[in-house]
């Protein structure tokens, strides 16, 4: 099967194909070619920015066969992080619980209990969540809205975060000239693609509505006529990425008018950074690079399944740890409060 995917995506990169199955074909070989890579590569996947939760993410909502052994065992590997850190993924940076929620929703997996510990609890926190800047109530809306749960209340916080807050919070930080940045006056495509994912279940808002065209306008604005973003002058591929994933979260095409250039998309600018073998490049004059390749293979994944038209790359409701599964807990939750035996409901002992 390798070997046949192999010679599939050398007649891709030379020969390409026409019309409409042009991209399908291309993003099919390629998401299966670069994720069976991730997978032989990230062996052990562990509570990591690379190396860790967004391979874990990719090959989960890829579909592609990955053996369910790989998951449990990023699952107990976090288990683990979790009891000997006390539950404390991180005293100051809360994108830590955002990304590893992310991760465990996708496998299936409930955040809300992790050997013992809620690690959605510190989203409740406003200001600490918000501590990281735009990033951090970005990345909590994202966590928050991929398996639809409900803000914990947290006894520590100053301040009860909800997802209006949050909401507002992204919003006040949209810059001048419509997008968002972690800090200027200036957009930038990687955080603007980011605020749009986060806002993208919010499009009955008039508010959210109007920062998102805003944000779109900016960004086609800044689309190069490769068909990618830059970031700090240098183009890049994760920042290709992130507006890619905004897309699809949003169910705009990226044939849209607003988002080809010189006959390019995005997603044909995000394959001029692919190494023609494993994984892809961080810039064009890079080697292959870790946490490009991981962070491409996702917005591939999301690039598939809206072509599939499945669930977006954010939206597990297909998932086992889905909205039957969370009503199960918000109704036991709701007996063990009223009834002292409650916690007998889940196999505890007095």
């Amino acid at each position: 099967m390798r070997k046949i995917t192999s010679i599939l995506l050398t007649l891709i990169m030379i020969f390409g194909f026409s019309a409409r199955a042009f991209d399908t074909d291309k993003v099919n070989v390629l998401t299966e070619s670069v994720g069976n890579y991730l997978y032989q590569t990230v062996k052990n996947p562990v509570v990591s920015s690379v190396g860790g939760e967004w391979t874990v993410l990719g090959l989960a909502r890829s579909e592609l066969g990955i053996p369910d052994e790989y998951f449990e065992n990023y699952y107990q590997s976090v288990t683990q992080y979790v009891k000997d850190r006390g539950g404390i993924l991180h005293k100051r940076k809360y994108t830590e619980y955002s990304r590893v929620i992310v991760a465990l929703t996708a496998i299936g997996k409930n955040p809300q209990d992790v050997a013992g510990y809620n690690l959605l609890t510190p989203l409740g926190d406003f200001e600490k969540t918000v501590w990281q800047g735009v990033n951090g109530a970005i990345w909590a809306l994202i966590a928050l809205d991929c398996g639809n749960y409900e803000i914990p209340q947290n006894p520590d916080a100053k301040i009860q975060a909800t997802r209006e807050m949050y909401i507002n919070h992204i919003l006040q930080k949209q810059t001048p000239d419509g997008g968002w940045a972690l800090s200027g006056d200036y957009a930038d495509a990687d955080i603007t693609g980011m605020a749009l994912q986060a806002l993208s279940k919010y499009q009955g808002n008039n508010k959210v509505k109007s920062a998102t065209e805003k944000a779109l306008a900016r960004l086609s604005d800044m689309q190069n006529e490769s068909g990618g973003f830059a970031s700090y002058e240098t183009e890049t591929s994760e920042s290709s990425v992130q507006v890619l994933v905004a897309l699809c979260e949003l169910g705009v095409s990226i044939r849209d008018e607003r988002f080809v250039k010189n006959t390019k998309t995005v997603l044909d600018s995000l394959l001029t950074f692919y190494d023609g073998e494993k994984g892809f490049l961080h810039t064009h004059n890079d080697t292959t690079n870790q946490m490009a390749t991981e962070q491409c293979f996702y917005a591939l994944v999301a690039l598939k399944r809206a072509g599939e038209n499945k669930n977006s790359l954010y939206n597990m409701s297909n998932t086992d740890w889905g909205y039957l599964e969370q009503i199960k807990v918000k109704i036991t939750f709701e007996l063990q409060n009223i009834f002292p035996f409650g916690k007998l409901l889940k196999g505890e002992s007095k």
